[in-house]
């Protein structure tokens, strides 16, 4: 194995391009790392962004919105009083995964690039409308994450292409979102479903609305039908059977030893409610 440690992405991307066989970039390595010791990933080349600048940097953009590095830990994204404000279902999304040790060296673009449905933090990503800044031998571009897993374990990005940066949109004012999941145990667990809700109200109705679902496809869903049962409404009793529908309908689950097809549809609807009660209270400033 080649051990690479580039100062630039474009010296990373350029070390990828060259690359023969199975390349991975390293950035927390809660994953690759694990996967490396089971003898399931023994990559030729390891490309350790950690040394380019910026990686470890949360920052706010001009237009109100955030720029996380993808070096940035759990713990890290925690810890920042602005972002959790801004964007409290993001983060505790990522608050989900692992535990406070693992908190210390897990991120975002680690979580997403990893192409597990039931990844916590991308559900939360796909709600607020969030995109990456993907860098490859002909520059870089912006790809709306929710584009980023192809398949379980695979990711849309072109061989020598690397996650240069996590964007947040500006939050704006009264806004919320939210992420929940169903695990089997109380903690250090992977998601059976999860569901993420942003939306924004004018008032007591609902404006605008995203609603994604995780552990239930192959990829995390973006799911319109449900985002537009809330929209227009102050969430009531009929908007939210809607919502909940819409969500159960969305599903295309397996069985698995976690959960039947059957009890993965059913809990989709359930979070999707709950979750959605919480981003438009904290919407409305009355929860945290």
């Amino acid at each position: 194995m080649r051990y690479h440690s580039p100062t630039s992405f474009d010296e990373a991307v350029g070390i990828a391009a060259k690359a023969q066989g199975v390349t991975r970039f390293l950035a927390g390595g809660t994953d690759v790392l694990v996967q490396m010791r089971a003898g399931a990933v023994l990559p030729d080349d390891l490309i350790d962004v950690k040394k380019i600048p910026g990686v470890r940097d949360i920052t706010r953009t001009p237009d109100g919105g955030w720029k996380i590095g993808v070096a940035v830990s759990g713990a890290e994204l925690g810890a920042h009083e602005e972002l959790c404000r801004d964007w409290p279902g993001v983060v505790e999304g990522m608050e989900l995964v692992g535990s406070t040790q693992v908190q210390g060296r897990a991120t975002l673009t680690g979580n997403l690039c990893n192409g597990s449905p039931a990844a916590d933090s991308v559900p939360g990503l796909v709600a607020a409308g969030a995109t990456v800044t993907v860098t490859g031998a002909n520059g870089t571009r912006e790809v709306a994450v929710q584009d980023i897993p192809s398949r379980p374990g695979k990711t849309s990005l072109a061989q020598g292409e690397v996650i240069s940066a996590i964007n947040l949109p500006p939050r704006g004012e009264n806004a919320g979102d939210a992420y929940l999941r169903f695990i089997p145990r109380t903690e250090m667990d992977i998601a059976v479903v999860g569901c993420a809700v942003s939306l924004r109200v004018d008032g007591h109705k609902i404006v605008e609305a995203r609603v994604a679902l995780g552990a239930v496809a192959p990829t995390v869903l973006l799911v319109s039908d449900a985002a537009d049962a809330l929209i227009g409404s102050t969430l009531d009793d009929a908007a939210l059977e809607a919502l909940a529908t819409a969500a159960r309908a969305a599903c295309k689950p397996i069985d698995d030893k976690r959960g039947t097809v059957e009890f993965r549809v059913d809990v989709a609807g359930v979070l999707a409610r709950r979750a959605a009660r919480i981003a438009y209270d904290r919407a409305k400033g009355v929860s945290k």
